[in-house]
């Protein structure tokens, strides 16, 4: 076992300072209470984890943080962030994850944003939309677009196009009308 050194500092400016040295593995552990903060640190010459606790916060800086329990539970009366510099943030759940925000919910990334899962449904209360500057949608085997009163697909051109039967069909008037109309075919059956 390593021989340590142990220092206790006392001072009415400083306050109290205890200092173990920890020569063979290169470590200091040093526990300061001046008064106003208290500051537990530990290096070993080049990585330095730091806690420092005053009345009205704590902070904790290290290389790498690890908390373990069975249960966590994070409460901020204000605003509460997560943030990443320079590597990916990633959140997991082993059951149903669930995200509620009693206002609006944003999210946003200066890249791609893909959302998949075995069964994917968007629903609003009131109105849903999406643009952007192409739009697709699209099924490898059935799609449906349907609207219980009124359902409209407009544009500057628009084209309806089947590679094997296409059926235009109405259980009331049904009308095509345009400033020319054109129908062809090499069999046109009316009636």
């Amino acid at each position: 076992m390593a021989t340590l050194v142990c220092t206790l500092t006392m001072s009415k400016e400083g306050g109290v300072t205890v200092q173990v040295d920890n020569a063979d593995a290169g470590i200091t552990q040093t526990v300061t209470m001046d008064g106003t903060a208290i500051t537990i640190e530990v290096s070993d010459g080049s990585d330095t984890s730091t806690f420092v606790q005053k009345a009205d916060s704590v902070a904790i800086t290290c290389k790498q943080f690890t908390v373990d329990a069975e249960t966590i539970a994070c409460t901020a009366e204000k605003q509460a962030s997560l943030r990443s510099s320079d590597d990916a943030v990633s959140i997991e759940s082993g059951t149903d994850m669930k995200l509620t925000a009693g206002a609006k919910l944003s999210a946003s990334a200066s890249s791609d944003v893909a959302i998949s899962g075995a069964n994917t449904q968007i629903s609003a209360q009131s109105k849903a939309g999406m643009d952007g500057l192409t739009a697709e949608v699209a099924a490898t085997q059935s799609l449906t677009l349907s609207g219980t009163s009124q359902a409209e697909l407009s544009g500057l051109q628009v084209s309806v196009k089947a590679d094997a039967q296409l059926s235009a069909e109405s259980s009331g008037m049904a009308a095509f009308k345009g400033s020319m109309t054109t129908i062809g075919g090499n069999l046109i059956t009316a009636g």
